[in-house]
């Protein structure tokens, strides 16, 4: 499997586990573990949800570009490491993990936010001159 069919698999596996866990918040989370772990995980399912679907549309521009940008490779993987990272320290969180892993949090913003700016780099690099496509 190649690298970007890899990260397809994995933005979809992400997708699903984002449904399954906002289904879980919807139905029963609050009991188990309060309103608190309901707010964290509707915010990490959030942007699980997005940034799953940011892969999936940084990898299609990369394949309709015409042309190899890894700008756009790299944007879904800046995406997928901070989905993990920031998801997963909310997750962790919702459900009475070490409050330290807050402070990855940010780290996995980074990531995102990061990979929005490599996104936006790669479709300029990808487009920027349509004759030499191919």
């Amino acid at each position: 499997m190649n690298r970007t069919a890899a990260l397809l698999a994995l933005a979809a596996v992400l997708g699903a586990v984002a449904v399954a866990l906002g289904a879980w918040a919807a139905h029963g989370l609050e009991a188990a573990y309060g309103a608190r772990a309901v707010s964290l995980v509707e915010t990490a399912v959030r942007y699980q949800l997005w940034h799953a679907l940011a892969i999936m549309a940084a990898l299609g521009l990369h394949r309709i570009a015409g042309r190899q940008v890894a700008a756009l490779v790299r944007a879904a993987q800046l995406f997928a490491l901070g989905m993990i990272l920031f998801c997963g320290a909310l997750y962790i969180l919702a459900f009475g993990g070490p409050r330290w892993l807050g402070a990855v949090a940010p780290i996995g913003g980074l990531g995102m936010i990061t990979g929005w700016l490599m996104l936006a780099w790669g479709a300029v690099k990808a487009f920027k001159d349509p004759q030499s496509r191919g």
